[in-house]
């Protein structure tokens, strides 16, 4: 009703009607696009506190405690598409007792004739492992340039929690792979240089 008691025009309601559905769906598209922003932290930072999807746990120190039991830890290593690297663990594998602070060695080389930057991302098998590999240092989302025909080794500190044995579930894990992959940096590209003002010198 208008201010002198008519009904507006069903033009008037019709034109009111199509701007609050727009409204609505212009803030319906903004909440979904911040919401696909922050899901990658979140996911991120859940898969870190809980070890969910293969994602390890970080520690400080040694747990304090180490049992007898042994469990066979796997090392496998990729390289991404474009980046022609060379990337090998100095060993297969290794048996390690529960709550052992172990470290091992990764190998890199890149086979190129400039330099090149990749930078590791890493996952444990099977997946519910995560929850019980705790890392005290490893080279993981730390960008590594190399020069040309250069080597590096890097190494991983790690520990298996000593709770794996309190889990029923995971009472059948004998083995735990460790993979990472090495992924190009892609270098920002250079501004282009602006001539002096006035021309040519």
């Amino acid at each position: 009703m208008t201010a002198t008691g008519h009904k507006p025009p069903d033009s008037v309601l019709l034109r009111r009607r199509d701007v609050a559905v727009a409204v609505a769906c212009g803030m319906f598209v903004a909440l979904m696009v911040g919401a696909a922003y922050a899901s990658v932290p979140l996911y991120d930072w859940f898969c870190r506190a809980t070890g969910f999807g293969g994602r390890t746990m970080v520690a400080t120190g040694a747990p304090g405690q180490v049992l007898d039991r042994k469990i066979n830890v796997r090392f496998d290593a990729n390289v991404g598409p474009g980046l022609a690297w060379r990337f090998t663990p100095d060993q297969v594998s290794t048996d390690v007792r529960l709550g052992e602070v172990v470290t091992v060695s990764y190998t890199v080389l890149n086979e190129t004739a400039r330099s090149t930057t990749g930078l590791a991302s890493y996952n444990v098998s099977p997946p519910q492992a995560g929850a019980y590999f705790s890392k005290i240092n490893c080279f993981c989302f730390e960008e590594q340039t190399l020069k040309p025909g250069e080597k590096r080794e890097m190494t991983v500190v790690f520990f298996v929690d000593p709770n794996l044995v309190k889990d029923f579930d995971e009472a059948d894990f004998h083995t735990i792979t460790l993979s990472y992959t090495m992924h190009p940096v892609r270098e920002p590209a250079r501004p282009v240089a602006q001539a002096p003002a006035g021309g040519r010198s």
